[in-house]
């Protein structure tokens, strides 16, 4: 948090209040957590970094928070304290930790086999009910979004026959190395944080700014770009929502140039059971759904108009014998299957979104009143389910823009301070999403937490 000669930082924040609080979160937490500390520190003798993924340490906790048990929407950690979860495994966890109709799912399956390399009914019904509610006719699977989108950006390139992928500044569509690219003062530059990659990602990817038809057109300009791969709006570098009639202007670029486009509604299927495509009238070529599908189990899905896939059939026809890089062994397992057929079923429904979306709305309405009160410069993006506080005074246009206005050491202090608590956000950046089982208490638990919190950083506001 670095401030000015008035000790004020751009995000409206004492410093030297934050900094002498800090100190204080940390030791709350010790002193709060040290079941979590103890196994903290075993963990570290054989898992590196001391967690199962690095980016478990994200937290800004002095140790990693150990959970005893996830449900519905709270969390209890190993010490006992039940936290009012609004992260829901960013994501994963969006109708809420172990619903039940996905856990009767599994226990049915489980008995009866969890993978055999083979379908089974639950794949045809699975298959209907994605075309059905996304109006793409044929449809894969995956482990994962990241998988789902590298595996899609190969079916393309092959069924174009064009090397090239464009992606958004500042976007995030996993671990899928081809999306490492940002804009450096206007520069396509390869992520600097992307470790091991020993390739030029910027000879097959192209980036331009989001929300910029001018620049898009350029970059499809060349006709050597198979898709267009993009969040309908974006969620990962703070919310860039699209502005009015960007995206019907965009479809109509990326087909006019010969280019697929690609939604990933990973994040974005917050909006509501088809997503935000259905929801705002997109069509795209192909899609991508992730995390939210399996109700906390891993997969994903993704799905092709007829055009691609009569193209991306032809060219695996058409291709030599031999693997295809697409696809790994427990793609599309029995234990999977069953998983996404009662989510689509029985959660991702219109009544468990209206009640959902009633919920966000007064979490969102609640937050701006919060930050209002404390007159601070920052504003709030929501996307159905999914909220978000920024740190400038109106939401980004586009990835740079979003990329500024971030101020990590201010929002690990916060996830922090939260946490002591007991609310939880992302600890990515501040992204709050609400489930089926996020109720009016859990909401004003959150807003009397983050107002105690904005209270002590700027004592003299009030």
């Amino acid at each position: 948090m670095h401030g000015d000669a008035q000790g004020m930082t751009r995000t409206g924040i004492d410093r030297a209040a934050a900094l002498a609080l800090l100190a204080q979160e940390r030791a709350m937490f010790i002193e709060r957590h040290p079941a979590s500390r103890a196994l903290s520190e075993r963990a570290r003798q054989h898992l590196l970094f001391g967690v199962p993924l690095h980016w478990m340490n994200d937290w800004g906790t002095p140790f990693a928070l150990q959970v005893a048990q996830a449900r519905g929407a709270q969390v209890t950690d190993l010490d006992g304290h039940v936290l009012s979860d609004f992260c829901l495994g960013d994501t994963g966890a969006m109708f809420g930790h172990s619903p039940p109709p996905v856990v009767q799912a599994l226990a049915r399956q489980q008995a009866k086999g969890m993978t055999a390399m083979l379908p089974g009914e639950d794949a045809a019904v699975v298959g209907e009910l994605l075309s059905e509610r996304f109006g793409l006719p044929f449809w894969q699977f995956a482990l994962s979004a990241s998988d789902a989108n590298r595996f899609v950006l190969r079916w393309l390139r092959a069924a174009s026959g064009r090397p090239k992928l464009l992606v958004f500044n500042g976007c995030y569509h996993g671990t899928v190395d081809d999306v490492f690219v940002d804009l450096v003062g206007g520069v396509p530059t390869q992520r600097a944080s992307l470790l091991g990659q020993v390739h030029d990602l910027t000879a097959h990817t192209v980036v331009v700014e989001f929300n910029d038809l001018q620049a898009l057109e350029a970059a499809l300009a060349p006709g050597d770009v198979a898709c267009v791969l993009a969040e309908p709006a974006m969620t990962n570098i703070g919310m860039v929502l699209p502005q009015d009639g960007y995206w019907e202007a965009a479809q109509a670029l990326i087909r006019r140039h010969g280019a697929a486009l690609v939604l990933d509604e990973t994040h974005t299927i917050s909006c509501g059971p088809g997503g935000y495509a259905k929801l705002h009238g997109l069509r795209p070529d192909a899609m991508v759904l992730g995390k939210p599908l399996g109700g906390g189990l891993p997969c994903a899905a993704y799905g092709f108009s007829a055009e691609w896939a009569e193209r991306a059939v032809r060219a695996k026809q058409d291709a030599a014998p031999g693997h295809s890089g697409i696809g790994t062994t427990l793609s599309g397992n029995l234990l999977a299957m069953a998983a996404m057929r009662a989510t689509l079923s029985d959660l991702m429904t219109d009544t468990v979104y209206a009640g959902m979306l009633d919920t966000s709305d007064l979490l969102a309405q609640g937050l701006r009143a919060v930050i209002n009160r404390h007159r601070l410069p920052w504003c709030v993006a929501q996307l159905g389910a999914r909220s978000e506080f920024q740190f400038c005074a109106s939401t980004p246009r586009n990835g740079s823009e979003a990329g500024a206005a971030f101020d990590p050491q201010l929002e690990q202090f916060l996830h922090l301070a939260l946490l002591n608590r007991e609310v939880m956000i992302t600890p990515f950046h501040n992204m709050m999403l609400v489930c089926p089982d996020t109720t009016a208490a859990d909401v004003q638990k959150l807003l009397a937490a983050f107002d105690e919190v904005l209270d002590a950083l700027r004592p003299g506001a009030r």
